[in-house]
C-alpha cells in the first residue's frame, strides 16, 4: 500500500467522517514524518533502541533540540520510550494511537526503510555499535572471574534453568541433530544440551569465558561440543544448519539484540526452534556497572517482535517469579 492510498484509506469515509480523535492523530502523523531529521531518526531507529545521549552523538545535535523532535515522534506515536534508569531509550513504535492509522504508519516506515542514510550519520552509528560492543568485551576481560558471582545477584542458572530445559525437551522439533548456543558462559547449559544433540556449537566472542565453558565440558568428558571464538556473523558459521539455538541471559550484553536474533535465525534448519531466557525490562541500573548489561531487559512484546521481523513465530512463553526486582521469560518460537 502506497502513502497516497493509505492516507485516502483513512481520510475517504463519506458515510462516517473521521472522529476529531481521528484527525487530530492523523495530522499529529503527518505533521511528524514531514521533517528530514525525524525521518533519518526513524531510519536509525529501524532496527535497535537508542538513548538519547546516543542520538545526539549519531546526528550531531544538541538534546534539547533532539528533544523536540522526539516528542513530536512520541506524540504521534511513531516512537516509544522507555526509561532505564536514569536513561531514556527510544524505539520504533510498532502499533500506532489509532487502528485506522496503522496501515499509513506501517507506509511510512516503509519508505522511510528505503532511505540511504548520510555518509557521515553512518560512521557515527558504526562507532556507536562499536563502543558498545567495546564496552561488553572489556567487562568480561576484567570479570570472566568474577561474572558468575554477579550475575547470580539479578537471576542465577538455577533459577531458570530447569524451566529452559523443560521447554526445550518439550520443542516439536523433528531432528536432534545440531544446536547452537551463543554465549555459552562457564558452560552449565552445554552440559544439559550434549545428551539432548549429536553435536552442539558453542559460540563466544569472550576468550575467558569460553575457555571456562572449555574446561567445564572437558572435565565431564563431553566429546560432541565445538567451541567457536567468534559472533553471531562468525564466517566458522557458513553453512551451518542447527536444530534448535540457545541463547540464554545473552541479548541484554549485546549491542544490536534484533540483529544477533537475525543472525541466529538465518541458520535454522526446516522446522528449527530458538530458546531464548532473558530478563524482563526493569529499572536496576547498577546492573550495568557490576554485571556489564547493555540493556535494563526487555519488554516481552519487544521481544516477540525482534523474533517477528526475524521470520519467527511464538512458540510457548513462560515468566518466572521475580527475584530481587528482576523477572526472568523463557521464550521459544519457530521458523514461520
Amino acid at each position: 500500500m502506497t502513502l497516497s492510498n493509505a492516507a485516502k484509506l483513512v481520510t475517504s469515509q463519506p458515510d462516517q467522517p473521521p472522529s476529531a480523535l481521528q484527525l487530530a492523530t492523523l495530522t499529529r502523523l503527518c505533521k511528524a514524518s514531514a521533517d528530514s531529521l525525524r525521518l533519518l531518526v526513524l531510519r536509525v531507529l529501524r532496527k535497535d533502541s537508542f538513548g538519547v545521549s546516543e542520538l545526539c552523538s549519531i546526528f550531531d545535535i544538541r538534546q534539547p533540540a533532539l528533544s523536540h523532535h522526539l516528542k513530536v515522534l512520541s506524540s504521534a506515536g511513531l516512537v516509544a520510550a522507555r526509561r532505564e534508569a536514569n536513561s531514556i531509550f527510544y524505539r520504533r513504535s510498532e502499533t500506532g494511537q489509532h487502528p485506522d492509522l496503522e496501515a499509513l504508519q506501517h507506509s511510512i516506515f516503509d519508505a522511510v526503510d528505503k532511505i540511504d542514510l548520510p555518509l557521515d550519520i553512518q560512521e557515527r552509528l558504526l562507532a556507536m555499535h562499536r563502543q558498545r560492543e567495546e564496552n561488553s568485551s572489556t567487562f568480561f576481560q576484567l570479570n570472566a572471574h568474577k561474572f558468575q558471582q554477579q550475575q547470580d545477584l539479578i537471576a542465577s542458572y538455577e533459577q531458570y534453568a530447569d524451566i529452559a530445559i523443560q521447554v526445550l525437551e518439550d520443542a516439536p522439533l523433528k531432528h536432534r541433530r545440531t544446536a547452537l548456543e551463543v554465549g555459552p558462559g562457564d558452560g552449565s547449559f552445554l552440559l544439559e544440551l550434549a545428551p539432548l544433540f549429536e553435536r552442539v556449537v558453542a559460540l563466544d566472542n569472550a576468550p575467558s569465558m569460553l575457555e571456562q565453558a572449555r574446561s567445564r565440558s572437558a572435565s565431564a568428558g563431553l566429546q560432541n561440543i565445538d567451541f567457536i571464538l567468534d559472533d553471531t556473523r562468525s564466517p566458522q558459521l557458513a553453512n551451518l544448519q542447527v536444530d534448535c539455538a540457545i541463547i540464554n541471559m545473552v541479548l541484554h550484553h549485546t549491542p544490536a539484540p534484533g540483529e544477533v536474533l537475525r543472525d541466529v535465525a538465518s541458520y535454522l534448519a526446516p522446522g528449527g526452534v530458538v530458546l531464548i531466557t532473558e530478563l524482563c525490562n526493569h529499572d536496576q541500573g547498577w546492573a550495568r556497572e557490576n554485571c556489564g548489561d547493555l540493556w535494563l531487559g526487555f519488554d516481552p512484546r519487544e521481544l516477540a517482535q525482534w523474533a517477528t521481523d526475524a521470520g519467527l513465530k511464538d512458540i510457548t512463553s513462560v515468566h518466572l517469579a521475580q527475584r530481587n526486582g528482576f523477572q526472568v521469560q523463557v521464550r521459544l518460537f519457530g521458523r514461520l
